[in-house]
């Protein structure tokens, strides 16, 4: 199955497009141009298509575009306006299915871009041509062209990062920090729901000193907090944009207020903080920007990873494993073993996390191949960007409803554990002294008996002196 599958567009008759190659058949209902219909016959490579999300951010730009050289009195105001209608409409989803390409094309995505320009052209003049009020036969004389209107003042070399940057911010307000947040105040909620469920901690694997469940998910909520503080951060770069550098950087072809004017516009309408880059050379040869933003959602993928194994360790079982925990029973887990249910929710979460961070991989060896004035790994880089963000926010989401929220502590099992717990002896070091407490530790566990049992048994402590001594509630905090 296609990744953003598109539907059919739909029927009628073929027709011919020009451009500095000659003619080319247009497929019946296409409203692209030529310079797609050659992407289409040269670039069969594969099943994913360029990302929707970064379609739509580059209709975003286009209709800030018009706005932008309109008022620096550079497009007719009436061209301005069709652009900027056809463009809105393309950003909102209504021609989803005119963007067929694949994603493995030109390391620029210029026929993306110009995908998007035909396009856009293409519903601008018939708006023009029957008019803006559906007057017919207005404006028939002067139709909207693809590069030297919807793509007046730009390139596709600032334009394709830019468009990258905006999908990429758009999907970390509208999706990530939602899914994380809501993951953050689940493990805060359990965190104050298991304050009082004492249990033996554990490093190495091996039994230690007691905490609480309550201490361990609240370590959970500030592992993910750190994450969310360091993306926050990773995302003031993304907010700077390529545009008004055009082919190289120089700004050729350009007004020297265009980029600016349309990080403002866009700023304005998308309520993201957009800025044009301060240097436009590094903006479109390179994308540190995404690299450090993907290092830290593979931050976040390692902190979702060691959570979701720890929550499968303390559920484990039911009968011998460490069983502290109740998953929730979401749904078979077996075809064979009748009864049998499997941390499914966790499974699902550490996969997208391991293909999250095969995705940095990828994306670090795509960003260093930028030479000279260009990187040309940019459809790879985004396409794993977008794609990591839309899977962790999704399996965040699908682990916050259908694991974190129902975890029920197992109390039986915890109290019964830290009763026989040979860790508490080091509540007795102070006392006692360390190498004598070892001595208690280890005699309780070759005649199987409790810590309390072999401190008597030694004389090492009197009945009312371990039971102060070795209490677990004095043991959860300096």
């Amino acid at each position: 199955m296609k990744d953003n599958v598109r539907p059919s567009p739909p029927t009628g008759a073929p027709h011919l497009a020009h451009d500095s190659m000659g003619d080319i058949e247009i497929p019946p209902g296409a409203r692209w141009g030529a310079q797609t219909a050659r992407s289409l016959h040269f670039f069969a490579i594969g099943e994913q298509l360029m990302p929707i999300e970064l379609i739509r951010a580059i209709a975003h730009i286009k209709w800030g575009a018009a706005h932008a050289n309109c008022e620096l009195g550079l497009l007719d105001a009436r061209q301005a306006s069709a652009i900027a209608d056809a463009a809105q409409r393309v950003a909102e989803g209504e021609f989803d299915e005119q963007f067929p390409l694949s994603v493995w094309q030109t390391g620029s995505g210029t026929h993306s871009h110009m995908n998007v320009n035909e396009v856009i052209a293409d519903i601008a003049t018939q708006d023009l041509q029957r008019g803006v009020n559906g007057v017919e036969g207005v404006h028939r004389a002067r139709g909207v062209d693809a590069h030297d209107d919807v793509n007046m003042g730009q390139s596709s070399n600032d334009v394709f990062p830019s468009a990258m940057h905006i999908a990429v911010a758009l999907q970390f307000k509208s999706r990530l920090m939602p899914a994380l947040q809501g993951l953050r105040s689940a493990l805060t909620a359990q965190s104050l729901l298991l304050a009082a469920q004492i249990k033996l901690g554990r490093t190495h694997l091996q039994d230690a000193t007691p905490v609480t469940l309550g201490q361990e998910f609240g370590g959970y909520d500030a592992q993910l907090g750190l994450c969310q503080d360091t993306l926050r951060h990773a995302m003031r770069a993304v907010h700077s944009l390529a545009l008004g550098g055009t082919a190289v950087g120089t700004g050729m072809n350009t007004h020297p207020q265009f980029g600016a004017r349309v990080a403002g516009h866009l700023s304005q309408r998308l309520q993201l903080p957009l800025v044009q880059a301060s240097n436009l050379f590094a903006a479109m040869a390179g994308h540190e920007a995404l690299v450090a933003f993907h290092g830290a959602l593979r931050m976040l993928a390692i902190a979702l990873t060691k959570i979701a194994c720890d929550i499968r360790l303390l559920g484990s079982g039911p009968r011998a494993g460490l069983g502290e925990l109740h998953l929730p029973a979401n749904e078979p887990g077996s075809s064979i073993m009748p009864g049998k249910v499997n941390p499914s929710q966790v499974e699902a979460l550490t996969m997208v996390c391991a293909q999250v961070m095969g995705h940095d991989a990828a994306i670090g060896f795509a960003a260093s191949q930028g030479q000279l004035e260009l990187n040309v790994y940019k459809p790879l880089i985004v396409l794993d960007t977008l794609d990591s963000v839309r899977l962790l926010s999704d399996a965040m989401n699908s682990f916050t409803w259908h694991c974190v929220n129902g975890l029920k502590p197992n109390t039986q099992r915890l109290q019964s554990l830290v009763q026989g717990g040979l860790m508490l002896g080091t509540a007795l070091a102070p006392y006692i002294g360390y190498a004598a407490a070892a001595q208690v530790a280890q005699r309780a566990e070759l005649n199987g008996s409790s810590l309390r049992e072999a401190a008597l048994d030694m004389g090492a402590a009197t009945p009312e002196q371990f039971d102060l001594w070795v209490d677990p509630q004095r043991m959860l905090a300096p």
